[in-house]
């Protein structure tokens, strides 16, 4: 966000920033122009991502040590860019167009409209950034906020290449893993959901699981043997990004079958032991990143279509998002949203910082 040098005023914009490992503050930035083709989004809700984000609360995102080439595709040893203080995170946004620059149509004043946006109280974007991005009548804008996490977990079910009749196991019930589980379910196959803690598994089983298993007291691998007759799932996909629970998707997965990692993975990768199952029974292991669609779809599902398709399903009623928001805290608690799901996931599910002026009274805020 361009921030200009005269000092903030009270009325300007709250903005969500890092300031370092484990710090978050709320300032406000002055209030940006609105240029001809552009309009002014005032923020009501914004998504916090239980992924990415706490990597760069935590400090364990490679991008914070490691310079990322991109003509090359390659990290690089060298220092990156200093990350902090860091505006730029968030990007599961619902706001209100509330001002319109020359030019724009005047039907789009009032109008509520989902995007990519930050965790900041209001943006200035070109129009065709909104346009084909009105959030569908009667959708709960908090819906609206699953856009971009939605899109993630369709890409890992696109990756999977799911069909009628298999078997799929979702390891991770987190946000991620409890939207593909819904997802793999529509698309006919039958699904083993995989967490630790007890809250998820009985989600996934009410989104339609077939089987539940904890990893941290059962075999999870023999049990998927056990459970398809000793053959193994057709496809694993991991989106908890633990290495362990990694390897137990290959260990659970069947001869030749795939496993679709789609979990942010941090640090080396202690746990996953690529000399035993993956080695003996060639298993093929897929990238699944939300920039780009499988290889052979890419042409054909843009991130774009991947985003409005996910909330063309919410609209519809056939991918159930609300069950999935644990907490919707005031935008100016911010730091308290962020501790929250670093240090007690078993609460918290999906949480969402409220932008409103005066937020509405609900039973899911955090304290």
């Amino acid at each position: 966000m361009d921030v200009a040098e005269e000092e903030p005023a009270d009325g300007d914009p709250l903005v969500v920033t890092l300031t370092g490992p484990q710090r978050v503050e709320v300032l406000r930035a002055p209030r940006a122009p609105v240029p001809p083709g552009h309009v002014r989004i005032r923020t009501l809700y914004s998504g916090i991502s239980a992924g990415t984000e706490l990597t760069l609360y935590r400090g364990t995102n490679p991008h914070l040590d490691r310079r990322w080439d991109p003509a090359r595709r390659l990290f690089v040893d060298e220092a990156a860019a200093s990350a902090y203080p860091n505006t730029a995170w968030g990007y599961s946004e619902v706001g209100e167009v509330v001002e319109l620059g020359a030019g724009v149509d005047d039907a789009l004043l009032g109008v509520a409209v989902w995007g990519l946006w930050s965790h900041t109280g209001e943006v200035v974007l070109p129009v065709e950034k909104v346009e084909g991005r009105v959030l569908p009548a009667g959708l709960d804008p908090l819906g609206g906020t699953f856009a971009r996490v939605g899109a993630v977990a369709l890409n890992a079910v696109l990756a999977a290449d799911v069909h009628i009749g298999e078997t799929v196991a979702v390891f991770g019930q987190g946000v991620l893993g409890l939207l593909a589980t819904q997802l793999t379910v529509a698309s006919g196959a039958e699904v083993v959901a995989v967490d630790g803690i007890d809250g998820r598994r009985k989600q996934a089983a009410a989104f339609g699981a077939a089987h539940v298993l904890d990893p941290v007291t059962e075999d999870v691998g023999g049990r998927i043997k056990e459970l398809t007759g000793g053959r193994g799932a057709d496809v694993c996909i991991e989106i908890s990004g633990s290495y362990r629970a990694l390897h137990e998707a290959v260990r659970g997965c069947a001869a030749g079958g795939r496993v679709v990692a789609a979990g942010f993975y941090q640090g080396d990768g202690v746990g996953l032991r690529l000399g035993e199952e993956f080695h003996h029974n060639r298993v093929q292991i897929v990238s699944s990143q939300i920039s780009s669609a499988p290889a052979g779809m890419a042409e054909r599902w843009s991130p774009e279509r991947l985003h409005r398709t996910v909330i063309e399903l919410v609209a519809a009623g056939r991918l159930d998002v609300l069950p999935l928001v644990s907490h919707v805290v005031p935008a100016p608690l911010a730091a308290n949203a962020y501790a929250l799901l670093d240090t007690d996931p078993a609460a918290a599910l999906q949480v969402v910082l409220d932008f409103r002026p005066e937020p509405a009274i609900d039973l899911r805020s955090a304290s």
